[in-house]
């Protein structure tokens, strides 16, 4: 579940696109390829921000020399007569995926993270590789010792900046490329994010968390003995988000920006005050200015989705603001000829979901004008062609990722299809692209069978640099992943989704179905690699991962049909896709069972509150009630407002209305709860009344908490992510004949 924010500080503006490690979980906002920290950083237009994870580093890059392969965990430790050629919970350790590929100003190389699960640390690392795009040769180049993400291109091509935990911290690295040698340039006591590189190359702006003294409020008694143990204490906080999934209990402070020369010296911060200033950053061609988007508005904390483009002088530190309006503008790029600025925003209409769009201004922030009226769709990821006369953005259409080129007359043409990368375990829409100086673009994608390959788009050929996970294409039958669309019951509206079939499914054989629906709610699954669908059909299941109302990538209209209204309407659309795979002969109607996260587990309980047609359900992470969520999840300045459209103590009949609890009394399906342990967005006692109340009324339940797991992370650990897939087989195989009291 993810609150819509247009991205300024954050969400995938603050190049936490571009920031990878970890796989993300369920919820659409995903693509953020690393291990993240969730900070909430009211700032700009956003809500929250994910920033990466700060840790200390050392004087050098290990050798690549000491490059070690990763061990393969399902290739020990077993006996067997023969290959095992189903997908299993522990090939998710042999899992390697591309993310963040980042093209040279000339198109000779592409610099990539790599993100691989480690069997003996059970978690996720991330690399950086090169790649030669003319011979397809690949070298490791960081995170030998040590997370390495981020990378960035000197603008002549000669250097890559990067970030990375070597040594312990996450600080700020620039490799030479022609010499082979990398040298840490800072040691920051928060982590870098948003790297920007001057045109000159002699600079590197960057944000950074700057700590501030905790709020206090009286004091022990001060008589404290010599060698006492007292406790510890008082733990005060006065922000109305002070705490944030992922990230735990906030540290005071603010986001700033800050500049250090390229070859290493003293940083200098350009911003200051109580605001947060956030990415991407984009300077001017003369290096004079530096262009970011911010909500630097003293109401900040309870307006999440206001922003604004400003315009910071590097010498004087002096901030103009350029753009205004009752909503979020971020994400600008300059120009080439460093004459125009093209950003993304929105005007807040206080629904639930806007569509951003692309607007140009002058420099000045004067002639500001649209760009994308008639063109229904959200884009990210803005880069200006190399002539000017155009702008890259990577969007999302039925399901399916793609980068189109966006004149700036308005005409859209697409120029690279099938991205992926928004994840590992579910099928959600993702990936990301870079643009070279000539054109070229390096992408992440690859077919649903196996997770996003690093790829070149040139003279419109695309082909596929890596093999990341040849043993898996090679050793293992996946499931076949295809297209299934039917009308919706209530209204006749086209609903869309995908079936990934048994391997060896033999066509006419009905099978057990798995329902199994998204987050968001304002996300979309669509034809791409998930390691939940796929151990669910290793395990001889059909899985429909559908998009109802409220997904995203259908336009605007069809997202806000849930505005002020979710859940409801979309149960019919989800019914009606289960009855749509029953009449092609493939779901078994005697065998039917449903699950999802966060969005996806609020309509697992809500549609076993409807219906008993399914077997067994596990709605994992959900929301049970929204008089209790929204005032202790860490988004209260935007869930009431946003997507009730009232407090709770305004309209306690519209809270319970769409609660899944006021429907508990109807649940005879046997009903499995599933949350991380330490979720701040669906926050756990929404899971506990759940399991409480259903327990209550003797049906049958359990509770499966992941330990040290938040929201955005409940996946994250390959060894959690195969146990909670394993653990909903359990419960559905347990209940697969159904069960009466």
């Amino acid at each position: 579940m993810v609150p819509r924010v247009a991205p300024s500080a954050g969400m995938g503006a603050i190049d936490t696109s571009r920031a990878d490690a970890a796989p993300c979980d369920d919820d659409g906002a995903c693509e953020r390829d690393h291990d993240m920290k969730l900070l909430a950083i009211l700032a700009g237009s956003t809500a929250l921000a994910f920033l990466p994870t700060g840790l200390a580093a050392q004087d050098a890059v290990p050798p690549e020399s000491q490059t070690e392969a990763p061990q393969a965990a399902s290739a020990t430790g077993t006996v067997r007569e023969g290959p095992e050629r189903r997908f299993t919970g522990a090939d998710l350790f042999d899992l390697a995926i591309a993310s963040d590929p980042q093209i040279s100003p000339d198109g000779s190389r592409i610099a990539y993270v790599r993100r691989s699960n480690d069997v003996m640390s059970d978690s996720t690392r991330s690399a950086i590789w090169l790649v030669d795009t003319r011979t397809g040769e690949e070298t490791p180049l960081a995170g030998q010792d040590g997370n390495a993400f981020a990378p960035s291109w000197s603008p002549n091509g000669d250097r890559l900046a990067y970030v990375s935990t070597s040594g312990g911290s996450a600080q700020l690295w620039v490799r030479f490329m022609d010499a082979g040698e990398a040298v840490r340039l800072t040691g920051l006591p928060t982590a870098p994010s948003s790297m920007a590189w001057s045109p000159d190359g002699r600079s590197i702006a960057y944000t950074m968390l700057v700590e501030d003294d905790a709020p206090k409020l009286g004091s022990a008694p001060m008589n404290r003995p010599e060698g006492a143990e007292w406790a510890e204490p008082l733990e005060i906080y006065d922000l109305l988000t002070y705490r944030a999934d992922g990230a735990g209990y906030l540290k005071p402070g603010f986001e700033k920006i800050f500049v250090i020369p390229a070859t290493g010296g003293a940083p200098r911060q350009l911003t200051f005050g109580p605001n947060h200033e956030g990415g991407p950053l984009s300077w001017s061609p003369d290096g004079r200015t530096i262009y970011f988007g911010a909500n630097r508005n003293d109401d900040w904390q309870t307006d999440p989705l206001e922003g604004e483009i400003h315009a910071l002088d590097v010498m004087s530190g002096r901030v103009t603001q350029l753009t205004s309006r009752d909503g979020p503008d971020h994400s600008p790029r300059v120009s080439p000829d460093g004459r125009r600025i093209a950003y993304l925003g929105f005007d807040d209409a206080l629904r639930a979901y806007e569509n951003d769009d692309l607007y140009v201004m002058d420099r000045d922030g004067s002639n500001r004008r649209l760009v994308t009226g008639d063109w229904d769709f959200s884009p990210t990821g803005i880069e200006w062609a190399s002539d000017g006369r155009a702008i890259y953005a990577q969007y999302d259409i039925a399901g399916e990722t793609r980068v189109a080129r966006i004149a700036l007359d308005g005409s859209v043409r697409d120029v690279v299809e099938g991205l992926s990368g928004g994840g590992l375990d579910r099928p959600y829409t993702g990936g990301s692209f870079s643009v070279s100086g000539n054109d070229a673009i390096a992408s992440t994608g690859g077919p649903p069978t196996r997770p996003a390959e690093l790829r070149l788009t040139r003279g419109g050929d695309t082909r596929i640099l890596t093999d990341l996970n040849r043993s898996l294409r090679e050793a293992k039958v996946m499931g076949e992943v295809r297209k299934i669309t039917t009308a919706s019951s209530h209204d006749g509206m086209t609903i869309e989704g995908w079936l990934t079939l048994p391997p060896g499914y033999v066509e006419g054989q009905r099978v057990p179905l798995i329902l199994e629906i998204h987050g968001g709610p304002f996300a979309a699954y669509g034809p791409h690699f998930a390691t939940d669908n796929q151990l669910y059909a290793a395990a001889g299941y059909a899985v429909l991962s559908p998009n109802p109302r409220g997904s995203t990538s259908y336009g605007e209209a069809f997202a806000n049909a849930i505005d002020k209204t979710y859940p409801g309407d979309d149960y019919f659309d989800l019914i009606s896709i289960v009855d749509a795979a029953i009449a092609e002969g493939i779901a078994d109607p005697d065998a039917l069972f449903v699950t999802g996260g966060s969005g996806g587990g609020v309509l697992t309980s809500w549609i076993v509150g409807k219906t008993d047609r399914f077997k067994a359900a596990a709605s994992q992470k959900p929301v049970i009630n929204w008089a209790t969520q929204v005032l202790t999840a860490d988004g209260a300045a935007f869930f009431g407002t946003y997507w009730l459209g009232a407090q709770p103590w305004e309209d306690p009949d519209l809270y319970w209305s769409r609660s899944p609890l006021s429907l508990v009394g109807n649940v005879e399906t046997p009903t499995l709860v599933v949350v991380g342990s330490e979720d701040y967005r669906t926050p756990v006692s929404e899971s506990e009344q759940y399991y409480t109340a259903l327990r209550l009324r003797g049906v049958p339940t359990a509770l499966v908490k992941v330990p040290g797991a938040s929201h955005g992370s409940i996946a994250a650990r390959p060894s959690h992510s195969a146990a909670k897939a394993a653990a909903i087989l359990a419960w559905f195989e347990r209940y697969k004949d159904g069960w009466r009291r």
